[in-house]
């Protein structure tokens, strides 16, 4: 436990001290920040309960930089043509991700795909909204929670 403490404290001073462009006179408040950060992660997410894979993170990396950059294609495209190309739509459907983190990461990864919007997560329910239901929003959307299944270790 002491450990997780520790490394992910120093994550979190490393990430203040990068957004703090290396000044020293911000450590007041980044110590405040750091200390707050580590103890949210720890109490939202134990040591142990949800271990990354490595390969499943690059895959999950490499997931979602290509389908934003799809994404954002089409949004653009569709941006383009208009009214007419838009479908927007809720579209329902159950997911098998554990509870917590693994969830969350669904639902926030959704939300920075373009198109889509998690509206609703209730139990294993998922709810979205979408720009044009005629895409493969089903699929995708399943492809993405394999790739976080795969990261975190679980079962698709």
């Amino acid at each position: 436990m002491m450990r997780a403490i520790f490394l992910r404290a120093l994550a979190f001073a490393a990430l203040w001290w990068i957004l703090a462009e290396g000044r020293l006179d911000g450590w007041l408040l980044g110590s405040v920040a750091v200390v707050a950060a580590t103890w949210a992660s720890i109490t939202l997410q134990p040591p142990g309960k949800l271990p990354l894979r490595l390969a499943g993170l690059v895959g999950f990396v490499r997931f979602f930089l290509w389908n934003s950059l799809r994404g954002g294609l089409q949004v653009a495209a569709m941006a383009l043509r208009g009214r007419a190309a838009l479908r927007p739509a809720i579209v329902e459907l159950p997911i098998t991700l554990p509870a917590g983190g693994a969830r969350v990461l669904l639902v926030n990864a959704l939300g920075l795909m373009p198109g889509t919007v998690a509206v609703d997560l209730e139990g294993s329910m998922l709810r979205l909204h979408v720009l044009d239901d005629s895409q493969p929003v089903v699929a995708e959307t399943r492809a993405l929670e394999a790739a976080i299944a795969s990261m975190v270790g679980a079962a698709p």
